[in-house]
């Protein structure tokens, strides 16, 4: 995405934080808006820093800036975003992994198992992945209901389709009958 590599774990201070202020160029937003799906991306920067835990742990806390351009699910018209998240990630030394197939996944989802090197720009695209809206909708905007169906027949509604909306009544009506 841009020059910022990613930092050499063996290279990082034990004693003081190793401080990181990513700003991508337009053409990395550019690269990055298509990757996401976005009409546009502004404002981009990511700060933060990278403290040791303990004698093999380390932590990345930081602050995610953007402001994304998409398209209103509702009116299809764009949609101005802006984005201001804190971002955390522990990279642990001692971290369980698993060659299976299906594995549980761990209670902490900021947990990551340590490698050679720790990327914040990646952290960086993976935060603002799961910090964008999935549905963006124009601000007053709600979405209506659809009905479809044959002309000369009746449209079948969300209450039509709840298999237990008539229960009530169906009791009351048997409780009529004794």
């Amino acid at each position: 995405m841009s020059d910022t590599p990613a930092l050499r774990v063996a290279d990082l201070s034990q004693n003081s934080p190793t401080s990181f202020d990513i700003r991508p160029d337009s053409a990395a937003m550019t690269a990055l808006a298509s990757e996401l799906d976005l009409r546009g991306l502004r404002k981009l920067r990511f700060t933060g820093e990278i403290n040791a835990q303990n004698q093999r742990d380390w932590h990345l806390t930081g602050k995610l800036g953007a402001t994304a351009l998409q398209v209103c699910v509702v009116t299809l018209e764009p949609v101005t975003t802006r984005i201001d998240v804190p971002v955390e990630r522990f990279f642990l030394a001692g971290m369980e992994t698993s060659d299976e197939p299906e594995v549980e996944m761990p209670e902490d989802d900021n947990a990551e198992l340590l490698g050679s090197h720790i990327d914040p720009q990646a952290v960086m695209v993976e935060a603002l992945a799961l910090a964008i809206p999935h549905y963006p909708r124009k601000e007053g905007v709600e979405l209506g209901e659809a009905v479809f169906t044959a002309p000369g027949e009746e449209p079948m509604r969300d209450e039509d389709t709840r298999p237990f909306a008539g229960l009530a009544e169906l009791q009351d009506q048997l409780k009529k009958d004794h």
